[in-house]
């Protein structure tokens, strides 16, 4: 498997598509369930910049749409796919219950690079019930439990540097105060990224993107 996981700034994003491009454009799966909500917020147009900036086409899935035939072909036809950020319970909700959360896990452990942002990173872990201070479970209403996708072993906690106004350094110590005994956590700040391939780790500098503050 290949994965990035985001908490916010984009940096990170050329070298992890540069070596899969050879210097060619991609076509980029960009799940967009979590930002539904949000869809004229500021931050919804700058995760599409980021990714269009580099040169790379996107096609635009809406799971909760898509039936997983569709999802299917749809998988077939790009490079990577990319979970955007938003709110993480409306996201699992999408991909649950038409059951393409297991098309994506499948797609994903079958060498489909993946990059999750913020809730995109999330769901990626093995429950998501540790950002129920951060996002609202009740975005997911027929959720009735909070298994993630399984990619990795922990729960990533992303804006952990408290330096995003919504996610305050308060709000990620109650975080960690209430689900760390129970829950492995990753915390990820802002200017961080988590590169996995296959069964390495690293954490790596993912800085804002060119001209853009953290918060845009």
């Amino acid at each position: 498997m290949k994965l990035l996981l985001l908490s916010l700034n984009p940096g990170a994003l050329r070298s992890f598509l540069d070596p899969a491009s050879s210097a060619a454009a991609l076509r980029i799966a960009f799940i967009c369930d979590a930002q539904v909500a949000y869809a004229d917020a500021p931050f919804v147009q700058a995760e599409r910049r980021a990714i269009e900036v580099l040169g790379h086409e996107l096609v635009d899935i809406t799971a909760r749409h898509t039936t997983p035939s569709d999802f299917e072909s749809m998988l077939d036809g790009v490079d990577a796919v990319y979970v955007a950020g938003g709110s993480t319970f409306a996201l699992l909700e999408s991909l649950r219950v038409t059951g393409n959360d297991e098309v994506l896990v499948s797609r994903v452990r079958d060498g489909l690079p993946y990059i999750g942002l913020s809730a995109g990173a999330i769901i990626a872990g093995p429950d998501i019930a540790p950002a129920s201070l951060m996002d609202d479970p009740a975005d997911g209403p027929s959720l009735t439990e909070f298994t993630g996708l399984g990619l990795m072993d922990r729960t990533v906690i992303p804006h952990a540097d408290g330096m995003l106004a919504p996610y305050p350094p308060a709000l990620i110590a109650e975080t960690v105060a209430k689900y760390g005994s129970t829950h492995q956590l990753l915390l990820l700040r802002d200017d961080q990224a988590l590169l996995i391939e296959g069964d390495r780790e690293m954490m790596i500098d993912s800085a804002p993107a060119a001209g853009e503050s953290a918060e845009s």
